[in-house]
């Protein structure tokens, strides 16, 4: 069974510096408090590195790239 990378963030760890979404806005935006909202879809190859950019410069280390089954559609 393939797959897929699915970006997360985790709400404890999370304090809301906004990081994320400077770097990669096109799967997260800031709610009006200035927490990450992450687009559940999947991550596709092609924008991989841009997560995991993001991954890296979240300060409060609370991204995480993780592997779900894949979604036939």
């Amino acid at each position: 069974m393939k797959k897929d990378n699915v970006l997360r963030v985790n709400p404890i760890a999370c304090d809301g510096h906004g990081l994320c979404a400077e770097l990669f806005p096109e799967r997260i935006q800031l709610d009006e408090w200035g927490y990450p909202i992450v687009d559940p879809a999947a991550i596709p190859p092609e924008v991989e590195k841009h997560a995991r950019r993001a991954i890296a410069g979240c300060p409060a280390v609370a991204l995480l790239l993780t592997k779900r089954a894949a979604t036939s559609g």
